[in-house]
């Protein structure tokens, strides 16, 4: 006869595998559209939207990452916007 036992179990581990790869997966576009959103929706000085918009779309991780870490710093913020032009 055969022994299925462990290649149930690899099987199992498989699945797991497939499953978390998945939610990493999911986690990354969901991320990833939360920042294009981000960037749509603020005002930057300059043409600084567009170019973190090419970075999101043309690198998609790697865009959205350094968006977090150095784009959001460069948004006009809400003081500035409603400041009276003098």
């Amino acid at each position: 006869m055969h022994d299925f036992g462990m290649m149930g179990m690899m099987g199992v581990m498989a699945l797991t595998a497939v499953f978390f790869f998945w939610l990493v997966g999911i986690a990354a576009f969901v991320f990833w559209l939360w920042v294009l959103i981000d960037i749509l929706k603020s005002e930057f000085t300059g043409s600084n939207k567009i170019v973190w918009l090419l970075a999101v779309i043309l690198l998609p991780l790697l865009g959205a990452v350094l968006y977090w870490f150095i784009g959001r710093e460069q948004k006009v913020g809400v003081e500035e916007r409603e400041r009276p032009i003098e």
